[in-house]
């Protein structure tokens, strides 16, 4: 497999977000093919919406994973897009597991392979992922792949969110079993 190359992501985020359908994360044993994303740039939804500590790695620069804890309980997995001072990013929401199920079951302690990786948290918590991989490069020790999976493509509307809801901006492969929900 061939890595994507940096330029890859100097793109707007919309771009990138339907573009890595296919394409496959790679980490620590365990690998998956990238099923669904969401795009975040400088829209009332995103990080990026307020310049802080936090959301500084979505201005400075592409190619870099920003990892965020949430809710007090889940990792969330983007990679940052549009190139230095355009913020933007791609929230990983789910993976179809490719490499190191049994480690990935075990870590999420279930059985059911399509529970595995079916939303951000999941993603994160099969891989093992978390604040130590902010701000690393996806050409570092967690990688991303050019992918081969053909598929049609469906646009939705973002999850999770309270504002900015009317963005079209969630993409999934359409009928695949591994996405979060329709």
């Amino acid at each position: 497999m061939k890595l994507l190359s940096e330029d890859f992501f100097l793109q707007d985020a919309v771009d990138v977000a339907r573009q890595l359908l296919g394409c496959v994360i790679s980490y620590d044993g365990c690998s998956g093919v990238i099923v669904e994303t969401e795009a975040y740039k400088n829209d009332a939804a995103s990080h990026a919406f307020r310049r802080t500590a936090r959301s500084e790695i979505m201005f400075l620069t592409s190619g870099c994973w920003y990892i965020y804890f949430v809710y007090g309980m889940y990792h969330c997995m983007n990679i940052t897009t549009n190139g230095i001072g355009q913020p933007g990013a791609v929230l990983i929401r789910a993976l179809q597991p490719l490499e190191g199920i049994d480690i990935m079951k075990k870590r999420r302690k279930t059985d059911d392979v399509y529970n595995l990786l079916s939303g951000p948290g999941k993603v994160c918590d099969a891989f093992g992922v978390d604040k130590k991989l902010n701000g690393t490069t996806v050409h570092g020790v967690m990688r991303v792949f050019e992918g081969k999976l053909q598929h049609d493509i469906i646009a939705l509307p973002r999850v999770g969110i309270r504002v900015a809801t009317e963005l079209p901006w969630r993409f999934c492969v359409k009928d695949n079993k591994f996405v979060s929900r329709l």
